[in-house]
């Protein structure tokens, strides 16, 4: 049996209207994965003054970290992490 991972694509030129895209559609995601904890920190991001969508995301990933499971979420939370500085 083999497995299959797939690959992230490092997208370092988000802008702040990519990155609030990208957040409520991770907030989504882990509503349906039950991640409920998760998706109340991404919400009332939008539009947040950049230090609250920071922190917004920051608390996300510190309430996945060690969590089995969810890496897609938590890849997607470190990639809008790596373009904060776009805001």
């Amino acid at each position: 049996m083999s497995t299959h991972q797939k690959t992230l694509k490092i997208v370092t030129n988000l802008d702040r209207a990519a990155i609030e895209r990208k957040l409520a559609a991770l907030r989504d995601v882990a509503q349906a994965e039950g991640l409920d904890e998760v998706a109340t920190l991404l919400s009332g991001c939008e539009g947040a003054p950049r230090a609250r969508l920071e922190q917004c995301v920051r608390d996300a990933l510190k309430s996945l970290s060690g969590r089995a499971g969810h890496a897609e979420v938590k890849a997607q939370l470190e990639l809008v992490e790596l373009n904060l500085p776009n805001l």
